[in-house]
Order: structure tokens, then sequence, then C-alpha cells
């Protein structure tokens, strides 16, 4: 009995070695981020063999492989448009519809430089805060479209919202429209394959991004395509929050109502959206020869004077472009900075960027959900609140249902609506976009909302948050160690 336990203790000691050892030199060979690889490392020992697999699993590194193409003559088309205006920035004879907007040159720039995004200046924005409301309006426009219909959404649940919305693309691809739905394959798993092979017999093309080798396995499983998209013949675009399912109706028990924020658009910021639509479709669908040019439509009418940037991210670059427009304007504010997001999981130079901001005395408010749909995730949230409670900052917790917002307004100016959460997943992992606003108007609604939520709300003082519970604080302890791979 003895010779067995010395024997399994030696055995063991040979696999813990073994195991960091190889922790140590794959992460090492990656040069992970510094934080992240720590988390990695003692995920991977304190379960040897398991936390290994998870590692292969969840954190390939795929920032060297260029996953979305342009062609050549692409490439050089739009780089020809995106120099001209740069160099219109930056020898200052840009002419803005609002002269103020050049006070944020500098945030302009740098996503025409980093995130190779075009600045439009004439579109018109509307906000939708309700689900009902926002798909009432896209159906509608669906089912006006004359040449085509492009849908790219990360979650579409199997229920009536989707069949409704599947029955209209079955409808219009028999009346000749073009149907594209791309759909990412974890946020998809639901759907049966009867209702893809319907909506490809009735002459609708659907294809899943990274798609799974099994029902619930996936090698790419930390890698999804979280953005949301719609494009209808060119010239209406929609991002924003929302998802396809009920759930996002309001219509159930789990969350309840479901407060959330999209925008559509009409103008040249449209073209964008329909680019970062066709990189990805080529992506998923391996069709290659898709010629964009054919897809896009310039506005020759003056929808409306919003200033817009379409910004993309993704694990495929080692820039985090979102998270470094959110970072621009948070440097660049001077009275107030309003965040809504579902998660708060920010990286160290978020932290930083925003305690410089409220030390400064900008005013900083972040609103939360009041539920966790990731509890670990939610307890994270509740730790770095705390942390920037303690510097002036002022939190509020969402009561009237769950709020899944992404959107961050600085001094009635400038605003950011989109899919990425404030956290490191959708900083680094997700494929995501948002809409970078220079428009005042734009940015009072959404300053407007704000506050209206702030009525349903109630503050998280500093008060109440060092008198938390034991147990919360032992899970925000927890939630915080694994929150660079949460």
């Amino acid at each position: 009995m003895i010779t067995y336990i010395a024997t399994f203790t030696q055995n063991y000691t040979i696999v813990l070695i073994l195991n960091l050892i190889f922790s140590i030199i794959i992460i090492s060979l990656e040069r992970r981020n510094p934080i992240s690889a720590l988390a990695w490392l003692f995920f991977m020992t304190m379960l040897p063999g398991i936390g290994f697999f998870f590692y292969l699993l969840l954190s390939q590194n795929i920032s060297k492989r260029k996953i979305f193409k342009y062609t050549h003559e692409e490439s050089a088309a739009y780089n020809f448009v995106l120099d001209k205006q740069r160099l219109a920035l930056e020898k200052g004879f840009f002419k803005y519809n609002d002269p103020d907007m050049d006070m944020y040159r500098d945030i302009i720039i740098f996503h025409n430089k980093l995130s190779e995004a075009s600045f439009t200046q004439n579109n018109d924005i509307t906000i939708f805060t309700n689900g009902q409301e926002k798909f009432d309006r896209l159906i509608d426009e669906m089912k006006a479209a004359k040449t085509h219909i492009h849908l790219q959404y990360y979650i579409v649940k199997n229920d009536m919202l989707s069949s409704h919305i599947f029955d209209v693309c079955k409808q219009k691809a028999k009346e000749g429209v073009e149907i594209r739905l791309l759909i990412d394959h974890i946020g998809g798993r639901h759907l049966p394959k009867s209702t893809i092979n319907d909506l490809r017999n009735s002459g609708c093309e659907v294809y899943f991004f990274f798609p799974s080798l099994f029902k619930y396995f996936n090698l790419k499983a930390n890698y999804r395509n979280h953005r949301k998209i719609a494009v209808i013949d060119g010239c209406i675009g929609y991002v924003g929050g929302f998802n396809i399912g009920m759930e996002y109706l309001g219509l159930r028990k789990r969350f309840g109502k479901w407060r959330d924020t999209h925008i559509r658009i009409l103008g040249d910021a449209v073209i964008q959206l329909q680019i970062r639509f066709l990189l990805d479709w080529r992506s998923a669908s391996k069709k290659q020869l898709i010629d964009i040019a054919r897809y896009i439509k310039y506005n020759k009418d003056h929808p409306g004077d919003a200033g817009v940037q379409i910004v993309s991210s993704g694990p495929d670059s080692i820039n985090q472009q979102i998270k470094q427009g959110y970072i621009k304007m948070i440097n660049s504010a001077r009275k107030y900075i309003y965040i809504q997001t579902p998660y708060f999981v920010p990286d160290e130079s978020v932290i930083e960027a925003l305690k410089i901001a409220v030390v400064s005395g900008v005013d900083l408010r972040i609103m939360f959900p009041n539920k966790p749909d990731h509890p670990f995730v939610y307890w994270a949230t509740y730790s770095f609140i705390g942390e920037l409670l303690m510097y002036g900052a002022k939190a509020y917790i969402y009561d009237d249902g769950f709020i899944h917002t992404k959107a961050i307004i600085v001094d009635d100016a400038i605003s950011s609506v989109g899919t990425c959460n404030f956290d490191i997943r959708s900083f680094r992992l997700n494929f995501e976009v948002n809409a970078f606003i220079y428009d005042k108007p734009t940015s009072q609604s959404l300053c407007s909302i704000f506050n209206q939520d702030i009525l349903v709300s109630r503050e998280l003082t500093l008060e109440d948050y060092l008198h938390r519970p034991f147990s919360i604080k032992v899970k925000e302890s927890i939630s915080r160690l694994f929150s660079p791979v949460l």
C-alpha cells in the first residue's frame, strides 16, 4: 500500500511538472497578454490536464491569420479613399457639417488609420430601445426590399420571431431578391437542420461563422462573431445589441423586460456596414469572388447630418480597435461619460483611463443589470464598479428587466453604439462592430435615454458597496481572479 501511494505521488508530481512546463512554453510562444497568461497558468496548475485541454480548446491565437480578405483592386480603391480623407483631416482643410466636431479630429484620424474606417457625414440615425419596435421596422423594410437583404446575427433562436423573419426571407427570395443569412454557429446551434434546408431550398443563402464539428463542440468556441448587422438594398443599415429571439422582445420569464439599444442608419455609413457583412460572408461561405462593388450604393440624397465611422475589431488583429476607440473617447471627456453595459470587466488600460477621467472632475456614470446572465462575469463587474466608486464614479443598477445595451456617450457630442461590451471578451476575443457617432442630436438623445433609465434604476453608492455581505466579497474575489479569461 505504501509503495502504491509513493508511486502515485511520484507520477502525479511528474504530471504536474510536465503540465507546468508545457503550459509555460505554449503561452510564451504565443506571447500572450501577461495578465491573461498568468490566469491561464493558474487555471492549468489548479486543474492539470483538464486546464490544459480547455486552454487548447478556448485559447488559440488567431491574430496572425488573414480571415477577412479584400481583393487587390478593392484594397487599392479603399485605401485611396482613406488616404485622401486622412490627408484632408491632418492638413486641416476637411469640411465638417458641424465645425465643433473638429475637436474630435484625433479620434476620427485614429479610426481612419487603425480601423480603416471612413468618416461619413450624411447620415440619419434612428435609435431603438424596444425590441418589438426594432424588429417591426426591420421586417417592414425587408418586405419592401428590391434587390438584396443581408442579415448577420450572433444569436438566432428557434422560435416565433426567427420563424417570422425566415418566412419573409423565403417569400422575398421567391420574388427574386438576394437573401444572405450569416449566423454564428454557437449562437445558432439550436436551429434545426430542417429549418436551414428549407431556407436554402427556397433560394436563401445561409452560412455559419466558425462552424462546429459537433453540435456542442467547437474548436474555436472562444472566438465568436458577436456582430449584429442588417443591410437592406445597400441603403438601410442596422447595428446594435438585439439578437433574434423572443427574449429580445421581453417575452421570456428568465429576464422579463429586455432593454437594449440598436440604431438604424440611412446614409453612406451603410456602405461600411455592407463591407463588413460581405467580408464576413466571404470568410464563412468561402465565396471569395463575390463583387463587393456591386453592393455599394452611395446615397445621392442627404438623409441627415450625423458623422459616423463604422469600426470593427476581433481576435484576427493584434489591435483592439473598439476598446482603443473607447479610451480615446474617455480621454476626450471634459464634462461627462455615461456608459451602459451588461458586463463591465475592463482591462487595466480602460480602468486607468476611467480613473483619470473621474479624478479630473468628469462625471462618470455606469449602468449595469440587476441580475446576472453569467454569474462569474456579473460578480467581476461588481468588483470593478466598486473600484471606480472609490474614485468618485456613480453606478446605477437597472431594475426594469435586463439591460443589454452597449453604449457610451461623452459630453453631449460623441457616442458609440454597437455590439461591443465593456469587457475583455469583447475587446480581445469576439468579432465586434460599433458605430462611432459624431453628432450632438444623437448623443443628446442617448443621454436623455440614459437619464430616463436612471428613473427605473437604483444607485449603488460607495457606502452600499463597502457594506456588502461577506458572501458577495468572496464571489467578487474569485470572479475577478479569473476575469482575464472570462
